[in-house]
């Protein structure tokens, strides 16, 4: 089916565009009160990812009610150590909480080995199927996993943390299990997304949240290395690459066999550019925080934004994640100011 909108397939892979494509990472979630509508029927965060009607509509809510130019499905980057036999819960106000941990040779027999990812992952695959019916063609829809070192760092820590010190004091005592673990991620990972590509994901992105705590030559072997391996495995795709807090790593970046690296608030699009240069698309990267601010102040950041674009090479984004107590109508000047923005 011919896509309606492939502004963001087109700026991806460097072609001709006649406006800036925009969407947002987290878009469909809690902002939304259609959103929470469909959560209220639930139990929680997880049935709602692991039911495909569900996690279908949430996520074409935001191509209805924003007008974004892209889909990303509803799901979450967990959803591979659990398919991988380390199941999580979702907490509320607390986030994932993993019943065992991987931080000893012994502990690795937690996982399984050479799963099916067709069956495991099969509600997620599901999900993309039902999407694609359902969108007609109107938008992309994106795919997307967790990078290996972010897993590895859940999988490890069995939660969220500000140091993820159990994970990066792994490198130093065992880097040689590190390195197993991370292999094993990255094998399902590839078989998850070509999964993904093939229930008709039009492009991917691999998030990789906490690149940022790693030095370069750590990201580089333990980070970059793996994330090399699952670019090359899925060649002809728009595949997008956000390794958060990353800037020093931004040359190595544009090494990687991807269309387009995102960015944070934090690095300037400047340098950015400078350092990617002309070979790849950028993503972002306006802080989720401008758009607690006034029309008028959204509407001046984001033409700030747009001005400090030195090609076409582009999609328009957040530097993270929306923050699920921003008001939509807000999303909505960020996403029409773009839309009005003449190239």
């Amino acid at each position: 089916m011919k896509l309606q909108n492939d502004l963001f397939l087109r700026a991806a892979r460097g072609e001709q565009i006649e406006r800036y494509p925009v969407w947002l990472m987290r878009q469909a979630g809690r902002i939304l009160p259609e959103y929470r509508a469909v959560r209220a029927k639930l139990s929680g965060f997880k049935e709602l990812v692991e039911t495909p009607e569900f996690a279908a509509e949430v996520t074409i809510q935001p191509v209805d009610l924003l007008g974004v130019d892209a889909a990303i499905i509803f799901s979450d980057i967990l959803v591979v150590p659990e398919a991988m036999g380390l199941t999580y819960q979702m907490i509320e106000q607390k986030g994932p909480w993993f019943e065992r941990t991987i931080r000893s040779r012994e502990q690795m027999n937690f996982i399984d080995r050479n799963i099916d990812v067709q069956d495991r992952l099969s509600y997620v695959l599901e999900a993309i199927r039902l999407t694609k019916k359902e969108l007609a063609g109107r938008v992309p829809l994106i795919g997307f996993a967790g990078a290996p070192w972010t897993i590895l760092c859940y999988m490890v820590e069995g939660k969220g943390s500000k140091t993820f010190s159990e994970s990066r004091k792994l490198l130093y005592t065992q880097p040689e299990l590190a390195h197993e673990l991370l292999q094993e991620i990255t094998n399902v990972t590839i078989a998850y997304l070509k999964a993904q590509v093939e229930a008709g994901a039009d492009a991917l992105q691999l998030f990789d949240s906490w690149a940022g705590i790693l030095g370069d030559e750590q990201y580089e072997a333990f980070g970059i290395h793996y994330i090399r391996q699952i670019a090359e495995a899925i060649p002809g795709i728009p595949f997008t690459v956000f390794s958060k807090g990353a800037i020093t790593s931004l040359p190595k970046l544009a090494s990687l066999p991807c269309t387009t690296i995102g960015l944070d608030w934090n690095m300037s699009m400047d340098v950015a550019r400078t350092l990617v240069k002309e070979s790849k698309t950028l993503q972002g990267n306006l802080d989720p925080c401008v758009l607690y601010g006034s029309d008028e102040l959204i509407e001046n950041e984001t033409r700030k934004l747009l001005k400090s674009f030195k090609s076409q090479r582009h999609i328009v984004n957040l530097g993270h994640g929306v923050y699920p107590d921003i008001d939509p109508e807000k999303v909505k000047v960020f996403i029409n100011t773009v839309k009005s923005y003449e190239i």
